[in-house]
């Protein structure tokens, strides 16, 4: 009887596949289904019937297997005591020697899948067809794991090619993948809508460095959804540190980024810690400035030609100051000086803790808050200061966490980041820094300033030693 109730649940989900292989292709499970090739073949949203499904149509062997787990509200207990739960974790864990698609659901709905994952095993050309096909079916789909899979550079640029058809897939992790010709900046795109990305262990040096830095911003464009960017072990040295701090000048998006457990020494912080501050704008920015006033000049013209309006109507253009949040409006408030206001017939995002933001496991309500203000090139912004012949932006006040840790930082830098977050004060900017395990001693007298500083700051933890998760380059 138990040996009965043990198969009960698998035979139940063979029987939901069947129905839905009936509902597909309009004929009943015993009929014989017409040849279908690979490109007609209809994606249900069914992970577990649609991956098998095309990759039998591609002839491949030794399929991944497909383990689906459910949601812990949706455990029903089945006779003997064995529930559909356990069983599918027995299932996860006998197949966990074998390449396996990890799926994990939203809820009970079979075509609700959340989250995939690849761990350990290599993607080849078939496979990486076949998820190429199935990813833009999966509606609920938000996160998607690849771990020492064997991406390379073409998968990539297919995945990000595919990643822009997927409605609400936000976090994308591919870690222990190094790639020949670096390509992960083409995840980092312009109209790319990912808020979470981490490339931890990719050997990415000084030169993908370069080509990251070049997608959170130019001149001529920068990324605007990217919210938060892993960049741990990754052999990325000075130079590396410099071209991400390049990026960061004119990127208004970024929240959270981590550089720990790279090769980073006192010139390359030096460049990270300069971009949080006061900086002067560089010859090619004051002339694309210019550039940038005279469009804002000829457009407002064109509006009031076609149609008059007062000028206290005219839209401007807002400033950090004006924008930022007070000390008594709360800490913990996201700084948007790059970001336009919210038109009056506009519904604003809800006020929530910049941090609960990031933790927010809901892709709608991130869609919604990135897409609710427009960003503005902070070239534009009107807190721009001419002193001594320069013109002097107030820095990067977006960016709330950058860490570190693990890297080659000797005392040197340390007065410039103490610099920066003092000029940074009430009004935005950094509320975690960490520089643990760097080449100082933990009791320097600059680094015990900061990390005081760093404490009031942070609205939601006080305590300043170096976590778990920050040790392990998170």
């Amino acid at each position: 009887m138990t040996t009965m109730s043990r198969r009960r649940p698998k035979e139940k989900k063979k029987a939901n596949a069947e129905d839905e292989v009936s509902r597909n292709t309009g004929q009943t499970p015993n009929e014989k289904c017409p040849a279908m090739t690979f490109d007609e073949y209809q994606c249900s949203g069914n992970v577990e019937i649609d991956f098998p499904g095309l990759c039998a149509l591609l002839d491949m062997k030794d399929l991944p297997a497909v383990s689906t787990k459910q949601p812990a509200s949706s455990t029903t207990e089945s006779e003997g005591g064995v529930t559909e739960e356990s069983e599918s974790q027995i299932d996860a864990v006998s197949s966990w020697s074998k390449p396996c698609l990890q799926v994990e659901l939203e809820n009970e709905d079979p075509i609700s899948a959340k989250s995939l994952k690849v761990s350990g095993w290599k993607v080849d050309e078939s496979t990486a067809r076949v998820l190429q096909k199935m990813l833009p079916s999966l509606n609920k789909l938000q996160s998607l794991h690849f771990w020492q899979a064997g991406l390379t550079d073409q998968m990539i640029i297919s995945l990000a090619n595919t990643i822009s058809l997927c409605s609400n897939l936000r976090t994308v992790t591919v870690e222990g993948n190094p790639l020949p010709e670096r390509s992960f900046h083409i995840l980092l795109s312009e109209n790319s809508m990912l808020t979470h990305l981490s490339l931890r262990n990719n050997q990415i040096g000084d030169e993908g460095a370069r080509l990251i830095g070049s997608a959170l911003s130019t001149l001529s464009s920068a990324n605007k959804s990217l919210l938060s960017l892993n960049l741990a072990f990754n052999s990325i040295g000075d130079a590396g540190a410099e071209y991400i701090a390049q990026g960061l000048r004119l990127n208004c998006a970024l929240l959270i980024l981590s550089l720990s457990n790279n090769q980073i020494g006192d010139a390359g912080a030096a460049h990270l810690a300069a971009i949080l501050g006061e900086f002067a704008l560089t010859h090619e920015e004051v002339v694309e400035r210019r550039k940038l006033l005279l469009e804002r000049t000829q457009s407002l013209s064109t509006r009031v030609d076609s149609n008059p309006s007062p000028a206290s109507q005219l839209p401007s253009v807002p400033s950090s100051t004006s924008l930022s949040v007070s000390k008594g409006e709360g800490r913990g408030k996201k700084n948007i000086m790059c970001k336009e206001p919210l038109k009056k017939e506009e519904k604003p995002p809800a006020k929530s803790n910049k941090k609960s933001n990031l933790c927010d496991k809901s892709n709608t309500s991130i869609t919604e808050q990135v897409e609710a203000v427009e960003i503005v090139n902070p070239l534009l912004d009107q807190s721009v200061q001419r002193r001594d012949g320069e013109l002097i932006l107030p820095g990067n006040a977006t960016l709330t966490s950058l860490n570190l840790a693990g890297n080659r930082i000797t005392e040197k830098p340390l007065p410039l980041f103490l610099k920066s977050v003092e000029m940074q004060g009430d009004e935005g900017g950094l509320l975690r820094l960490c520089l643990q395990r760097n080449r100082f001693p933990p009791d320097c007298e600059i680094y015990v300033k900061i990390k005081e500083l760093m404490a009031l700051r942070d609205p939601l933890n006080k305590n300043t030693e170096p976590t778990e998760e920050e040790g392990q380059g998170a």
